[in-house]
């Protein structure tokens, strides 16, 4: 329920600001319009404040009560492709997923093809080997290992 309520929240917002308007993103990467890139920014630097007073004070999420813990991470090969693959995705589709189901909510209708496409590479990695696809794991615990997945 609750990440249902902030899904929509965070599709209003995206709607709102422009984000999810095909021609503001189009600008913003011919570098016409520096509007979604001053959006990031501020993003960024609120995300960076948010991060630093969870590490300090470590509150309790709401929901469950358990204490909020923020690990860091050494950045891998594998976040540099991922970063690649999102880009390239983002120029290709003038849009990113939030955006996406957005465009979607607003009736933009090629945006169902871009929907459509974001399924398709969502279930294409889904059935890749547990061993490609495995998630990360938390910072300290030992890696454990895993059989390939069964299609």
């Amino acid at each position: 329920m609750a990440g249902g309520l902030i899904g929509v929240v965070f599709g209003v917002v995206l709607c709102w600001s422009g984000m999810a308007d095909p021609d503001v993103i189009r600008r913003a990467l011919l570098f016409q319009d520096a509007y979604l890139f001053l959006f990031f920014g501020s993003a960024v630097a609120t995300s960076a404040l948010g991060l630093a007073l969870l590490r300090r004070t470590r509150p309790r999420a709401l929901l469950s009560g358990t204490r909020v813990e923020v690990p860091t991470e050494r950045v891998e090969r594998r976040h540099i492709t991922g970063s690649i693959v999102f880009g390239l995705g983002w120029g290709v589709s003038n849009a990113c997923p939030g955006p996406v189901i957005t465009q979607v909510a607003m009736g933009i209708p090629w945006a169902v093809f871009t929907f459509a496409g974001m399924l398709g590479g969502v279930w294409l990695y889904g059935h890749r080997s547990a061993r490609d696809s495995e998630p990360a794991t938390d910072v300290g615990a030992p890696a454990t290992g895993g059989a390939p997945a069964t299609a």
